[in-house]
């Protein structure tokens, strides 16, 4: 099944619920993720059509602590769920899931795969 375009309203529900989380992890505010010696950014939010279910992406500095932050993080869901009820205007607030996102392994897999010898001798 193909994915569908997000509408403006998803896209502008995606940017705001990114908006919030992003702040509370950059403060260091989330307490499951103390401890933690990592830097967490996220990369994408995206928003069901119903606007009542949130995909949050992110990745990780120090891939070793990638499933702690992922447990950190999903346990901290209803908090960022009440505080993006208190800092937007949305009737329903989504249920968040957490994923690690994996576009930049991917990317680096190709990479190498291009540049080893043989895939670079055929290309010439």
């Amino acid at each position: 099944m193909a994915d569908k375009e997000m509408s403006q309203r998803q896209l502008r529900v995606a940017q705001e619920i990114r908006k919030v989380i992003t702040q509370f992890i950059d403060r260091g505010e989330i307490h499951n993720l103390e401890g933690i010696d990592t830097l967490v950014t996220v990369t994408n939010v995206t928003v069901s059509p119903d606007l009542k279910y949130c995909t949050v992406w992110f990745i990780t500095s120090n891939n070793e602590y990638l499933q702690e932050v992922l447990g950190g993080l999903q346990l901290a869901a209803n908090f960022f769920r009440k505080q993006i009820g208190l800092k937007t205007s949305l009737r329903y607030v989504p249920e968040i899931n957490f994923r690690v996102d994996k576009t930049f392994e991917e990317v680096d897999k190709i990479e190498k795969l291009l540049h080893h010898p043989h895939v670079a001798q055929d290309l010439k």
